[in-house]
């Protein structure tokens, strides 16, 4: 509307400018000199008016341009009291200057909604350009490197020269964990870099984020799993050793009061060497824990199975017996040999059988089947059976990942520990269970390993 009447003001002026110099030419021809004299007055004035009518608005447009160049849009152009040709201009000046100072107003203000996000993070940021000179800090970044102001990112090479190097050979996507003194603090800090352009000129941004505290948390954390992994197993060995030490001194007392009988002294006998072979099997397991991360060799010797099924259960009868549990021993052939460390194996079957034991409490017929064979491949398979709760199918998958488990006072380290010392023998556990009608977990060992 507003340059539809700036056409109509410009197309009056050309029309009555053609009208008089019409006129002026028709009264020469019919020698109204006169007449001819006051048009040609007339036209001099309407060409004067169209002159001052547009340098008015080339005048006022070239103000507007040089407003616009140097992104002056505070400026008001009189609308009621300017001049009535330039009016319609003046309000079109007006509309675009408050178009853009909304620009401008709600760009300033994500910008600075930015900024205070940015300043609220304990992430340190800073960009800076091709030539090094930074652009925009954040106080996080400040204050994680003890520098109150930071203009070009060169000044770090004398200040933090070990930070340097690694923002020098930082790679976009690759983020990489760096170790220096700040003040009389070491920290850590993991340095994340990206790169962009803006107006043609090329940028990159750099993030600071001080992982001392999580690294250290973490480092925590894995001290007290490795402290409940020891407790909980030097706890399932040593609760049986009590319990058999226990017995027997109520034997060496009963033999103080009677008559000793060859039975009695082969029972305490027997109790005698299975605690020092527990107590050996301990030491061997702490030792092994110790050096795990390097997967250390076992100590093979020749094992009959059914021995050691017999002192597992021996081991854990007492515990069992109190419980209800009715287990069950078969091994074929029975004199099945295993070429294996006996003190690993009896590790895991002290973790199987305790877990089966878990899985029996609620049972109203609890049983426990210890069973070893030999298939057609000559592989030795020894199975911890029992016919308690089962493993829902959704857990099925996750057992043997360390420090998972579905008790509450589980630890989740007997079946990873498990299935690491079966593959220090070459061989796997594999499991069978069905929820509800109990869980079967076998040790496989390869032909290689078997007599």
């Amino acid at each position: 509307m507003i340059y539809n009447s700036l056409d109509a003001r410009l197309l009056g002026r050309l029309v009555l400018l053609v009208a008089a110099l019409a006129g002026g030419g028709y009264a020469a021809l019919h020698h109204a000199y006169g007449l001819a004299l006051g048009t040609l007055g007339l036209l001099f004035v309407l060409v004067l008016d169209l002159a001052r009518y547009l340098m008015r608005g080339q005048q006022a447009l070239a103000d507007f341009t040089l407003a616009l160049r140097y992104r002056d849009f505070s400026r008001q152009y009189p609308v009621q009291s300017g001049p009535a040709s330039l009016r319609p201009l003046h309000e079109a000046f007006n509309q675009v200057n408050a178009m853009f100072q909304e620009l401008r107003a709600a760009q300033e203000g994500q910008f600075h909604y930015l900024q205070t996000i940015l300043a609220l993070l304990d992430t340190g940021i800073v960009s800076y350009d091709a030539a090094g000179n930074v652009a925009w800090v954040n106080e996080a970044f400040k204050q994680t490197l003890h520098l109150p102001y930071l203009k070009n990112i060169r000044a770090l090479q004398s200040r933090l020269p070990v930070l340097y190097e690694a923002i020098c050979r930082a790679v976009p996507g690759q983020p990489v964990v760096v170790k220096l003194t700040v003040g009389l603090q070491t920290v850590q800090l993991l340095v994340s870099a990206t790169q962009f352009k803006l107006r043609g000129e090329a940028f990159t941004l750099l993030a600071f984020k001080n992982v001392s505290q999580t690294l250290a948390d973490t480092e925590t954390a894995a001290w007290q799993q490795l402290l409940r992994v020891m407790t909980h197993e030097i706890m399932n060995s040593v609760a049986p050793i009590a319990s058999l030490a226990d017995s027997l001194g109520r034997h060496i007392q009963s033999a103080r009061e009677q008559k000793v009988s060859s039975e009695l002294l082969n029972d305490v006998g027997t109790g005698i060497r299975i605690i020092q072979q527990r107590s050996e099997g301990l030491l061997r397991f702490a030792q092994v824990y110790r050096d795990f991360s390097t997967l250390a060799s076992p100590q093979r010797t020749t094992l009959y199975v059914q021995e050691l099924l017999q002192a597992t259960r021996q081991l854990l009868g007492e515990q069992l017996a109190a419980q209800g549990i009715e287990v069950t021993l078969s091994v074929r052939p029975v004199h099945l040999t295993l070429h294996a460390d006996g003190h690993l194996l009896e590790q895991v079957l002290i973790n199987l059988v305790l877990n089966a034991a878990q899985a029996l409490a609620q049972i109203p017929d609890p049983r426990l089947s210890l069973l070893a064979w030999h298939d057609e491949q000559e592989r030795v398979i020894i199975e911890v059976k029992d016919n308690g709760s089962g493993i829902p199918a959704d857990v099925l998958d996750s057992i043997f990942i360390p420090f998972f488990t579905t008790y509450p006072n589980g630890s989740g380290i007997g079946l990873s520990l498990a299935k690491q010392i079966m593959q220090l023998h070459q061989g796997s556990i594999q499991v069978h269970s069905v929820a509800g009608a109990g869980s079967a977990f076998q040790l496989w060992f390869p032909p290689s390993v078997t007599f």
